[in-house]
């Protein structure tokens, strides 16, 4: 049996668009980055994988992401948050390994620290947490600022396309999931896969992550030549093995 498709509805009607590959658990849950979606090359290459190991696995796309319904602009880490949690809920029966992208890091952390007894494990790719509020915010001049107050929203520019709609809405919503530096309630194992070359995490960023998990079997990767996305080849590779491992659990 293949990769089967569908959708969550929501309770405002909201429909998060999802993809499900039968097999055995834990099932592994692919969280994408911001402004990303669930056909991108890791997301596939893991399909992939899964397809080819008899490994259950889900991926989605966020509101406002992809094919899910919703303005992006709308959209909130708490609305996210949201979906993380709907998603394991409705379509994982099992544990779930979480495989968390950028801000799909963040959306890792907070779900598996709201429902810790149904994560066996996370994987995390350039991990953002707080990326709203220590990442994006501190790079705005006195012009975005004013754009900001005067219209609500920002415009930021972007290495990867148009320029992203950045709401106060956001800004403020995402302060208020702030997990840095405050101890990170998160006890499962996790792998931190982490570029030196990552113009938009800096390295130092992932690594205060890795230091404020309570977990004790944490292991940080650093890629010294890696950028954000870490979609090379070599970059799949080290991710399939950080899966296989913590599947697999302790020797």
């Amino acid at each position: 049996m293949g990769e089967i498709a569908g959708f969550l509805e929501r309770p405002d009607g909201a429909k998060i668009a999802w993809r499900h590959v039968a097999g055995a658990g834990p099932t592994v849950v692919w969280l994408g980055g911001f402004r990303s979606d669930m056909a991108g090359a890791k997301a596939q290459a893991l399909a992939d994988w899964a397809l080819a190991s008899g490994r259950a696995y889900v991926r989605f796309d966020y509101f406002g992401h992809g094919e899910s319904s919703g303005d992006f602009a709308d959209g909130t880490i708490t609305r996210w948050r949201e979906d993380a949690l709907a998603v394991l809920d409705e379509l994982v029966e099992d544990q779930a390994v979480l495989v968390g992208s950028s801000m799909g890091g963040w959306i890792s952390c907070l779900a598996a620290a709201a429902v810790p007894e149904r994560i066996k494990a996370l994987v995390l790719i350039a991990p953002a947490p707080d990326f709203t509020e220590k990442l994006m915010a501190p790079e705005m001049t006195e012009a975005d600022r004013a754009e900001l107050a005067q219209t609500g929203v920002w415009l930021r520019p972007s290495d990867y396309g148009e320029p992203y709609p950045i709401t106060r809405e956001l800004l403020e919503d995402g302060a208020r999931w702030s997990i840095l530096p405050e101890p990170v309630n998160v006890h499962a194992p996790v792998r931190i896969l982490q570029g030196g070359a990552d113009p938009d995490v800096p390295w130092r960023h992932a690594l205060e992550l890795a230091q404020a998990l309570r977990s004790q079997d944490v292991v940080f990767t650093l890629i010294k030549d890696g950028d954000h996305r870490l979609s090379r080849p070599q970059d799949i590779a080290r991710l399939i093995e950080a899966l296989d491992e913590v599947i697999a659990g302790p020797a």
